[in-house]
């Protein structure tokens, strides 16, 4: 029993010991200044503004995005989508809807498929706008839809995808 008790404390103080050692040798020193400094500080009302004005800089953004993107680079991202999606000419529906002429159409109006009681009476058209918004994240852009797509966060693909699906379509939206 001594045996174990020596053990463990010669452990604990060689452990103890190497740390001490350590800390000498690799000591590091804090600056006595800080490398940067804040100028002023902000009240909560003013970063809130800030936010806004930059989710709906972001919103309106993606016209801009479209000069950067191609439908070719949408193409690629639609992969993501084709399990679930079809957006052939007089494609089928799968477990969504097929998505041929997509934008400029009205919400939840296919007449074969059966859509989730929210998309049903949302009563938009797919804009460019809520197609954005919508591929952001489903879940949050129209409460109660069945699509269990995480969405897409960088607006570039987003973009992308948007001028894809606006490519196949009969009616194509404008893009500005």
């Amino acid at each position: 029993m001594n045996k174990i008790i020596v053990s463990v404390v010669l452990t604990i103080v060689l452990v103890v010991g190497i740390n001490k050692i350590t800390d000498k040798i690799y000591s590091v020193k804090t600056p006595e200044k800080s490398s940067y400094s804040v100028a002023s500080l902000t009240d909560n009302s003013s970063v809130s503004n800030i936010e806004s004005n930059m989710d709906n800089s972001e919103a309106g953004n993606i016209m801009a995005l479209f000069a950067s993107t191609s439908a070719g680079d949408g193409e690629k991202i639609f992969k993501k989508c084709a399990a679930c999606h079809s957006i052939a000419q007089g494609g089928s529906n799968k477990i969504g809807p097929a998505l041929w002429n997509v934008l400029g159409r009205q919400v939840g109006s296919i007449s074969d498929y059966k859509y989730s009681k929210s998309l049903m009476a949302y009563g938009k058209k797919w804009s460019i706008e809520e197609m954005d918004g919508f591929l952001t994240k489903p879940k949050d852009w129209i409460k109660g839809t069945k699509m269990s797509f995480a969405g897409l966060k960088k607006p570039k693909e987003r973009a992308a995808l948007i001028l894809y699906m606006n490519q196949n379509t009969n009616n194509p939206l404008p893009i500005k």
